[in-house]
């Protein structure tokens, strides 16, 4: 589906249903099937990827059953599965894969992970090469890419695994799988990535002398039951901050937003940049304190932006919104940098490259780098329209909408579909919002 995204003179209402967040709602599903009874998870998300994770659930012999936007799966423990497919559809989503590996991995189950062609173009070594040293026995295709085959073990064994890269997808694989290991299994991460994994499922954690996080886990460790209402995710909201923030005379306001501070570097980068954003508490937690994460009402009005540069620490802290905070550079007027992000490299498509043609397209100077890019914003003034591709990218075909409000004329987002991966109704929202 091709999209033609008309300039906008302002942006003006609120957002009450913003889609659930993916990360907690993938782990919701996913840290219930280890859990001895049933859990309860509200405001799941709609969006393809989390549908991906309960698909490969059912396909594992789960029971989970669906009311809306309500799910209740009724589990045995770490005997929870018994696979009715050999080979489990991951589609689109590398959190599924990755998390699921662990599970699958520490299991002993036969099976193989697939993926979509983009999922299939991603990395796997960084689980498969931990999951191994455990004592795995796993195959990939050529490259250390998927479909992963998986064959039954002997068992595993726990590992002291520091992580190469800032990875919560890693960090989260090597913890699941240690829930089935001999011994206790400790993952050192030098810079703290998104820490939803440990929050929900309580696990142990130490600190080094250095600062270093340690996170432990073990078969001897007992996995709750799940009962939650999932936040609406700061990642769709950040596309809507950017928004606001660019284009004068705009006020938006987003409810019950999950702020967890290892998620939330969007918020306080565009602070940085002078964007006037107000962060409030609603007067209902109950859904914050049930499922260990903060959440906030959030209302940005338009401002006039500064240049920034990211700090490394930032990075794995505002991964999924450096597309769109890219956005926000162009219309800073100055020198914005993004480095130590080689990452990007590594999502559903090559978002440094991604990015930097974006911005060309729309007439804004960029520099592409290995590990990040930078650019030179013009100002607030208005941007060339352009034909963008979305690469198959969510995340892209958003950021670039976003950017397609500040044109001098229309533009047209090719691939737009694929915003369905995480936020299905967000040419709906934005149309609700134009002006």
């Amino acid at each position: 589906m091709n999209k033609t995204v008309e300039p906008a003179k302002c942006l003006r209402g609120e957002i009450t249903d913003l889609p659930a967040d993916k990360s907690i709602a993938h782990r919701a599903a996913l840290f219930a099937t280890l859990a001895r009874g049933e859990s309860v998870i509200r405001n799941f998300s709609e969006a393809a990827d989390p549908q991906s994770t309960l698909q490969c659930l059912r396909d594992l012999g789960v029971p989970v059953e669906t009311d809306g936007n309500t799910i209740v799966i009724r589990a045995k423990g770490r005997k929870t599965f018994s696979p009715i497919k050999s080979e489990i559809d991951c589609g689109n989503s590398g959190t599924t894969m990755r998390l699921l590996s662990g599970m699958v991995a520490g299991a002993g189950l036969p099976v193989t992970l697939t993926g979509d062609a983009s999922l299939s173009s991603r990395p796997m070594k960084r689980i498969t090469e931990p999951l191994g040293l455990m004592g795995a026995e796993i195959e990939t295709a050529e490259g250390n890419r998927a479909p992963i085959l998986f064959r039954p073990h002997k068992g595993l064994h726990a590992i002291d695994y520091p992580l190469p890269m800032p990875s919560a997808q890693v960090k989260s694989c090597v913890l699941l799988a240690g829930l089935f290991a001999d011994g206790e299994t400790r993952v050192t991460e030098k810079l703290p990535s998104r820490d939803h994994t440990e929050r929900m499922l309580g696990l142990e954690m130490d600190f080094n002398a250095d600062g270093t996080r340690v996170l432990k886990s073990s078969r001897e460790f007992e996995v709750r039951p799940q009962h939650l209402t999932v936040p609406n995710d700061i990642s769709a909201a950040a596309f809507w901050m950017v928004a606001a923030s660019v284009i004068p005379g705009s006020e938006i306001v987003l409810r019950g937003v999950g702020v967890n501070p290892s998620r939330s570097a969007v918020i306080s980068i565009l602070q940085r940049m002078g964007a006037d954003i107000r962060v409030t508490l609603p007067p209902n937690m109950q859904a914050s304190q049930a499922v260990g994460e903060p959440v906030a009402d959030i209302t940005i009005k338009s401002a006039q932006l500064r240049p920034v540069s990211l700090l490394e620490t930032e990075i794995p802290n505002a991964i999924d919104e450096i597309p769109v905070l890219a956005v926000a550079m162009g219309f800073a007027r100055g020198k914005s940098e993004v480095r130590n992000a080689s990452e990007l490299r590594a999502k559903e498509c090559d978002r440094i490259a991604a990015v930097a043609e974006m911005l060309r397209k729309a007439g804004i100077k960029v520099v592409e780098y290995k590990d990040g890019f930078e650019v030179i914003g013009g100002g607030a003034g208005p941007c060339e329209p352009a034909e963008h591709a979305s690469f198959h990218d969510h995340r892209i075909a958003m950021a670039s909408s976003i950017l397609a409000l500040k044109g001098s004329g229309p533009s047209v987002i090719t691939g737009a579909d694929c915003t369905a991966i995480s936020y299905p109704h967000f040419y709906r929202d934005l149309s609700l919002l134009a002006d």
